[in-house]
């Protein structure tokens, strides 16, 4: 089989783990390739001069990779920054993490989705400038949605095709979409027309809102991963108890 040589192509390092004594199984996100697994064969040591090759291959930092594709896994073979650095605070590394999981549960390696790279992109450097991080998440878990068809249906009655109105009350079937309900506000999947209407528009800043929609968001994505498991999910969980 003849290999192919991509050089210097946009990629961010969604999960990295040790390989042998002084190497590393990478795996990226890349624009035009989609997911994809390559050895950094002795990424672990310094380099020369600048930034030791691991110093740039952490998740969240934007970097320009070139490997040698294989059939499954390739081999890297340079890394550099893609334009100016930038940390990710301490405090919103479980929300870049959950960001990362999500692509990995829900993509095949090799399957590219230049949209869903753009707004990953997006979404990491929000997180590192917003005040909440919250907004960002949920908008990313409903393009994310869109992305891989489970998208939601947030502006039209299902069963009418009337305009939701912002006012009235919504029970939504993940199957079908929303359908006005008399009752039921204590109901998790019942949910004001404002609410619906503002992720519609991913118009977010309330966070009564963003609290609100979270549930919905939740149940679509846990369609999605097919009881899959995140684990930074269950670490948000646990943070959020304890504050």
């Amino acid at each position: 089989m003849s290999l192919r040589r991509i050089q210097l192509h946009p990629a961010y390092v969604l999960h990295h783990r040790p390989y042998r004594d002084t190497s590393r199984i990478l795996e990226l996100f890349t624009r035009d390739h989609g997911r994809i697994t390559v050895f950094a064969r002795g990424a672990r040591g310094s380099g020369r001069k600048g930034a030791s090759p691991m110093s740039m291959l952490q998740p969240f930092n934007r970097v320009l990779v070139s490997w040698t594709a294989g059939a499954d896994a390739g081999t890297l073979n340079a890394v550099e920054f893609d334009g100016g650095y930038s940390a990710m605070p301490p405090d919103r590394l479980v929300s870049g993490y959950y960001l990362n999981e999500l692509v990995l549960s829900l993509f095949a390696r090799h399957d590219p989705h230049a949209d869903v790279f753009g707004f990953y992109a997006g979404s990491v450097d929000s997180l590192k400038l917003q005040a909440d991080p919250l907004p960002v998440l949920r908008v990313f878990e409903k393009r994310l949605l869109e992305a891989i068809g489970y998208g939601l249906s947030l502006n039209h009655d299902a069963g009418t095709g009337a305009a939701l109105e912002p006012d009235r009350l919504y029970r939504y079937r993940l199957e079908q979409g929303a359908v006005e309900a008399q009752e039921g506000a204590d109901d998790p999947m019942v949910f004001p027309g404002a609410a619906l209407l503002a992720l519609a528009a991913e118009q977010l800043d309330d966070p009564a809102i963003c609290q609100r929609v979270r549930l919905l968001l939740r149940a679509a994505l846990d369609r999605a991963l097919e009881g899959r498991e995140l684990k930074s999910r269950q670490v948000m969980m646990a943070l959020r108890r304890t504050t």
